[in-house]
């Protein structure tokens, strides 16, 4: 199976689901040169960030530690720690601070 991203109004196919791991990111390079962090929770669940750290500008968010706060899905920076909404982007840490966030699908 394929695992697409919504990207202004089209669906653009990243990677095969045979390369994600539950609980583990892959990042994946888009058409407009940003990047996407792509995870699988240990249910099944798919999500995608922005994979860059909005603290430190780096590409890390791929490498993050998935958890769960108050049923939340995130994935902590491995740089600072600050967690990250897989569902909004949004920092659970600071909230007027976020990334990117993408609709998925596995096709």
């Amino acid at each position: 199976m394929t695992i697409e991203l919504l990207l202004d109004d089209a669906w653009f196919p990243v990677c095969d689901d045979a390369l994600l791991t539950p609980g583990r990111g892959v990042a994946a390079l888009l058409p407009d040169g940003s990047q996407a962090a792509l995870f699988q929770d240990r249910h099944g669940a798919l999500y995608a960030i922005g994979n860059r750290d909005p603290f430190t500008g780096a590409y890390v968010l791929s490498r993050g530690l998935l958890g769960s706060a108050a049923g939340r899905a995130y994935v902590a920076s491995p740089l600072l720690k600050q967690r990250f909404d897989l569902a909004t982007g949004t920092c659970l840490d600071d909230e007027s601070v976020s990334t990117d966030s993408y609709t998925v699908r596995s096709l």
